[in-house]
């Protein structure tokens, strides 16, 4: 009977491609799956933000290459697998991590065209895109993942119309896609995370902070919480899970945290309909 655990690094003779990789999440994920023996292909929309984020992993020991790469561009995508498989022999795990999120417009009736295709385009076609193209080589690699990171946008209202729906449409993505690819030695599952401190919020540490308030866990994610979680999903020690959306986000989408602590106390006893009992 064969053990989905190893004795070695995790990662040890994977070839890796993982998308918006030149900062934040996906830059993280690029550190952590090196760190367990993973050789990387960091890919970007930015090509020298993806090589400094190889060169980081070089300087520490690790395996990587940079490339630059439009998830929006079907030939730019092909051509960052075909990279990864000249460079590694292989390509064993796929990340989507790529996306765009477009700020609403104050009335959803004059949401452009154009922001909506966007964040779709990058969001969820994107990631269809590369899992199209690397679906062939994850099948022959005999130990395919994919790992799409989604967002608790997908789930609940937090604003932004076009990258929430894409997200939820990345989630279903990952059910249906898991179904069709698992009978081919390939698993596919998605990653939810909440807030995470990344280069989107720079400059506003103040509001990450409040936000933390308002996670049962008391704080705003890091990406390398998130890229732990991927690190667990395309390892064989997730080896038989598939299809499923693990949150990763402090406990934010399990209760509401913040109404819990408006109601606390005797007004927390209203709320359910009861009179507070008068101290003795």
């Amino acid at each position: 009977m064969t053990t989905p655990h190893s004795t070695g690094p995790r990662f040890d003779g994977h070839g890796v491609l993982i998308t918006g990789a030149g900062q934040g999440i996906g830059a993280a994920t690029a550190r952590r799956l090196a760190s367990e023996g993973a050789r990387v292909l960091v890919t970007d929309l930015d090509g020298d933000r993806a090589e400094r984020t190889a060169a980081a992993i070089r300087e520490t020991g690790g395996a990587a290459e940079s490339l630059p790469c439009d998830v929006a561009d079907r030939a730019a995508v092909e051509a960052a697998v075909a990279h990864a498989v000249a460079a590694f022999g292989s390509l064993d795990v796929l990340v989507n991590n790529a996306y765009s999120c477009t700020r609403d417009v104050p009335l959803f009736e004059d949401e452009p065209d154009e922001a909506w295709q966007r964040d779709l385009d990058a969001t969820l076609t994107g990631p269809y895109r590369c899992a199209r193209a690397a679906l062939p080589h994850l099948v022959a690699s005999g130990r395919g993942a994919i790992v799409n990171i989604g967002s608790v946008n997908g789930e609940q209202d937090f604003g932004n119309h076009g990258y929430s729906a894409a997200k939820a449409g990345l989630a279903s993505l990952t059910r249906t896609l898991a179904g069709h690819a698992g009978p081919r030695g390939v698993r596919v599952n998605l990653v939810a995370p909440g807030t995470v401190r990344t280069a989107a919020w720079a400059g506003r540490d103040a509001e990450l902070t409040r936000l933390g308030g308002l996670y049962p866990l008391g704080r705003v994610g890091e990406p390398e919480d998130i890229a732990s979680a991927v690190a667990f999903l395309a390892s064989r020690d997730a080896a038989w899970i598939t299809g499923t959306t693990l949150r990763v986000d402090g406990g934010l989408t399990v209760t509401n945290y913040g109404f819990r602590q408006a109601v606390s106390g005797s007004r927390a006893l209203a709320a359910c309909g009861q009179r507070p009992v008068a101290p003795s």
